[in-house]
């Protein structure tokens, strides 16, 4: 298998579909997002199996709520699964999610940071890139009923800030 991305490496590029609530939370607004276009900010991958199911959006309703904090990182956090951006735009606006959620649908991104695994689709990761596009942090988890909580991943972006 697969083990992704080294710590100290660049962050494999790409670009994919998606999406994100509009800040009034009216209309979801469609783009391409690109990895690398990001520079300048750090940027939280967050790999998950599945629109709308239990730790999926507790997991993502968590990070949304924490938005400012991130915010105030300069940190950009990316949902990343495989559904399609229609699934995302209607669980974006079933929970208010505010961050942009972005389809994976051939997992090709998943595979390329050794997150998709045959079968059972996508493990819940978490990789933190750096304004420099270097992977500076990541948490794979083994089981899925686990993630890595908002101040965890702030205490981990305050020291690339602070670094």
């Amino acid at each position: 298998m697969a083990s992704g991305p080294q710590l100290g490496s660049l962050a494999p590029d790409f670009s994919l579909p998606g999406g994100a609530l509009s800040a009034s939370g009216d209309t979801f607004e469609r783009s391409g997002y690109q990895l690398s276009s990001a520079r300048g900010r750090s940027v939280v991958l967050a790999f998950y199996p599945g629109d709308n199911t239990t730790v999926c959006t507790k997991q993502l309703c968590s990070y949304s709520s924490g938005m400012e904090a991130f915010e105030g990182l300069d940190a950009d956090v990316w949902g990343i699964s495989p559904q399609g951006v229609d699934s995302h735009e209607s669980f974006a606006r079933a929970f208010g999610l505010r961050m942009p959620l972005l389809a994976d649908e051939g997992r090709e991104i998943a595979k390329a940071y050794g997150v998709s695994v045959p079968g059972i689709g996508v493990r819940r990761a978490v990789f933190l890139v750096g304004p420099d596009g270097v992977l500076r942090w990541k948490h794979v988890a083994l089981l899925g009923a686990t993630f890595q909580s908002l101040d965890t991943l702030t205490n981990r972006l305050s020291g690339i800030k602070g670094a």
